[in-house]
């Protein structure tokens, strides 16, 4: 460690935040700071924190089902607490109420990286206790003073071109012939905290579904509930480490979902991607909108609205090349997040004293036009 070496703690709640944080932890580690991880054991989160061989503390855990977190919020709180005293974080990352609490507990300044609109009660009793808010450009809502914006979208942490190539060899782990077509079929557990009144497909729209996608491609199944019997049907369950999920996503000739990240992560590799649950409609998230908007995804009300747009994508002969050139357009002038949380962390969060942001400030508009800029490393 050097002389003006720093202690780093990240919250991971969730598989995505360790791809979000994975790269900008090595890294830190790299240049001579300290850095600990602090996991919810939720879904593969530990599993990734294992693949990817980053320093972390578990201080709770939760299922999948309605409710498993609430009961056990307090002694989440308790632990995070005081794995934190014990390792004297000077800035804290995360995404709500476990790093924004936690770091006022400890007096230690919080970034705070929010990406979900509908998710306004973590953000109300979240963001008054952060020193820096940083949200994608996409991000419709206005989050006070400390509140930034960058271009491009959380996924770019890790999905972004100069941070991230696909290996197609993954085709000989799911035993897949080169120029087999197959769709993954990506089912949510809707047991988060901001899943809650949420719903997507289920019952006999999931055997509808796939039996009509098995018409054109293999199927594989990614659920994470885990409660769907595909002993009767035309499809595979998805059982690769989950580490490997985004070089599948990349072999991909479609992605069907009732998730979130995975359907931005298609998007983000060049993979077609439908997206149906309750979120979509009027109301919906900046980045999904904006994704539509670029060609890269459709959004649908109904899962039966499914079956004909999947009928429709999977026509076309031309799918893999047109998507890879809306893909490369829609990030020519995206941000790689991975160095812009460096600066961050290097800045001890404040970012108006960063040189990169080469006239890009504080945002102030619900719908923010500026970004924040990102420096070369």
């Amino acid at each position: 460690m050097t002389d003006s070496s720093m202690n780093y703690l990240f919250f991971t709640n969730t598989p995505a935040h360790v791809h979000l944080y994975k790269h900008a932890v090595r890294r830190l580690r790299e240049r001579g700071h300290d850095v600990c991880v602090l996991a919810r054991d939720y879904t593969c989160t530990v599993e990734l924190l294992e693949w990817y061989d980053l320093p972390y503390e578990v201080y709770g855990g939760c299922d999948t089902s309605k409710g498993s977190l609430l009961s056990r919020l307090p002694a989440h709180y308790v632990r995070a607490i005081r794995y934190a005293r014990r390792f004297d974080p000077d800035l804290i990352f995360g995404m709500g109420g476990y790093a924004a609490h936690t770091g006022a507990a400890v007096r230690a300044p919080t970034v705070l990286l929010i990406d979900s609109e509908p998710a306004s009660f973590d953000h109300t009793i979240s963001t008054p206790f952060a020193r820096t808010i940083l949200t994608p450009n996409t991000f419709r809502k206005d989050l006070g003073e400390n509140h930034y914006v960058f271009p491009g979208l959380k996924e770019c942490a890790y999905l972004h071109p100069d941070v991230y190539e696909p290996d197609p060899s993954v085709r000989d782990r799911l035993g897949l012939e080169r120029d087999e077509p197959f769709v993954v079929l990506r089912l949510n557990a809707f047991g988060s905290q901001h899943d809650v009144g949420e719903r997507g497909i289920s019952g006999e729209w999931r055997r509808r579904i796939v039996e009509r996608l098995a018409e054109d491609a293999t199927v594989l199944v990614s659920d994470e509930g885990g409660d769907t019997d595909l002993s009767a049907l035309p499809a595979e369950p998805f059982d690769l480490h989950p580490a490997l999920m985004h070089d599948v996503l990349s072999e991909a000739s479609l992605l069907v979902a009732d998730t979130q990240t995975m359907v931005t992560e298609a998007a983000l590799l060049g993979t077609p991607a439908i997206r149906s649950n309750s979120f979509v409609g009027d109301d919906d998230m900046g980045n999904f909108v904006a994704l539509e908007n670029q060609g890269l995804i459709r959004n649908v009300e109904s899962p039966a609205a499914i079956l004909e747009t999947a009928t429709d994508l999977l026509a076309r002969d031309d799918l893999e090349e047109e998507w890879q050139r809306r893909r490369e357009q829609f990030l020519a002038d995206k941000a790689n997040l991975t160095e812009l949380v460096l600066d961050v962390a290097e800045s001890r969060g404040r970012v108006d004293d960063l040189d990169v942001l080469e006239g890009y400030g504080r945002t102030t508009e619900p719908q923010p036009a500026s970004a924040v800029g990102v420096g070369s490393d």
